[in-house]
């Protein structure tokens, strides 16, 4: 069994090799998230941009001990301005990806989804956490814990391929996505085991790229070999997913933060679908687990210049 961090140390060893991600910083004003910046800043990941009250944040800085006179710094008033702020940077070209800091997290994503000056593209956004969960080999992605309450059909489809996006981007070399339920069996008395199969269909439809989607599947089957053989489950997705996808915000984000609090495993979160990556770190996140946030966000950027590229 690998050490604990295992995964995460080699996501974020690879990503010292690149160069460090310019990255708006909006309003850290409290010394969790000045911290978390300024480690990924030590540690290669990012190269902050911070945005907010020039005072406050020299205030926080000072409390904590930290120096930030390396570090660009883009005087806003308040956090709101803070948030249109950081945004306005990367629509300028300035950044490659938002990160949250003592802000409100919708008071960030108002900003990123303003119709005249925010961060849109024709995919919704959506939320994706990288788990590192000691018992397991390999790295899960969990989505949408975080943003999309109870989302539609239609809404599941991008969610989908943000987190298929994701794998491909964390360099997965096959992604295996079970889209999950309380049963492997499709019933009407359960919407979501209706709204899985028909997530299927649309991946044979080549409505959805890129991955082995399989669902309906109860989260045993979808990560236990023994547990889809006893069923009788005939898929090369079940027992092996990589990528776990709920039916809802609740259990996605049930699912997450037992795997937390039960099974010791850490969470980088990330937020697709926007022009850039969106960092959106936890006073509660482990330093582990913010230098991985910057990390997965940091390939997100790279794919979408790789994409790009390719595009032109």
């Amino acid at each position: 069994m690998e050490a604990k961090h295992a995964k995460y140390e080699r996501l974020i060893d690879h990503c010292r090799a690149l160069p460090p991600m310019p990255t708006a910083v909006a309003h850290p004003c409290d010394a969790s998230s000045l911290a978390g910046a300024i480690e990924a800043a030590q540690n290669g990941l990012i190269t902050p941009i911070l945005v907010g009250p020039r005072a406050r944040i020299e205030s926080a800085a000072a409390e904590a001990g930290l120096s930030i006179a390396a570090y660009q710094l883009v005087d806003a008033p308040y956090s709101h301005a803070a948030a249109a702020a950081a945004v306005q940077l990367v629509r300028e070209g300035k950044a490659d990806a938002l990160m949250k800091g003592s802000l409100h997290t919708d008071e960030l994503m108002s900003a990123v989804v303003s119709r005249d000056a925010g961060l849109r593209t024709a995919r919704r956004i959506s939320h994706c956490f990288v788990m590192d969960v000691p018992q397991h080999d390999h790295a899960l992605i969990i989505t949408d814990a975080a943003v999309n309450i109870a989302p539609t059909l239609e809404v599941k489809m991008d969610i989908l391929q943000n987190a298929i996006d994701l794998g491909h981007a964390l360099r997965f070399p096959e992604v295996r996505v079970a889209i999950l339920s309380a049963m492997e069996t499709v019933s009407p008395k359960v919407p979501s085991t209706i709204e899985a199969a028909a997530l299927c269909k649309m991946v044979d439809r080549h409505q959805v790229t890129g991955a082995l989607v399989d669902g309906p599947l109860a989260l045993d089957n979808a990560i236990n070999l023994e547990a889809a053989r006893i069923k009788q489950i005939d898929s090369r997705v079940a027992g092996r997913a990589n990528v776990l996808m709920a039916p809802d915000l609740e259990s996605g984000n049930m699912l997450a933060k037992s795997l937390s609090f039960l099974a010791g495993a850490d969470a980088a979160g990330v937020v697709l679908g926007a022009r850039v990556p969106i960092i959106l770190t936890s006073r509660a996140d482990t330093v582990m687990a913010r230098l991985a946030s910057c990390a997965v966000a940091a390939l997100v950027a790279l794919a979408k210049r790789e994409s790009a590229k390719v595009m032109e």
